[in-house]
């Protein structure tokens, strides 16, 4: 059972607290936007976990394609469930994880932006 909702546009914001940790999506490589690259992931600390994304540090999957967006993400109380939230999402059809973005942000605005400055 998930212990937040989903983030709106606007309301993604770091959580400092320890305690809360984050399954998360990324996409939108700007390398090949019309193809939605997603990168599915969970963290405790989601500001530094998306700015290694931006800035390459992680290598694999997102480094290779680009994919440094944030565009959707739920908090949990708990990483357990923040785990199974991530399975779970990693076993839909990527149409479901596209409806499920475009639910909450449908232009796929980084919703880290600002965060930075």
């Amino acid at each position: 059972m998930r212990s937040a909702s989903p983030s709106t546009i606007g309301e993604a914001t770091p959580q400092r607290e320890a305690h809360v940790s984050h399954a998360d999506l990324l996409g939108l490589s700007p390398r090949q936007p019309h193809l939605h690259t997603l990168y599915l992931g969970v963290t405790n600390d989601l500001e530094r976990r998306v700015l290694e994304h931006k800035e390459g540090q992680v290598p694999g999957f997102t480094q290779r394609y680009g994919v440094n967006r944030l565009v959707y993400c739920e908090g949990f109380g708990d990483v357990t469930a923040a785990i199974a939230r991530e399975k779970q999402l990693k076993g839909w059809l990527r149409r479901k994880k596209v409806e499920l973005i475009e639910s909450v942000n449908p232009q796929w605005r980084d919703l880290s932006e600002g965060w930075y400055d």
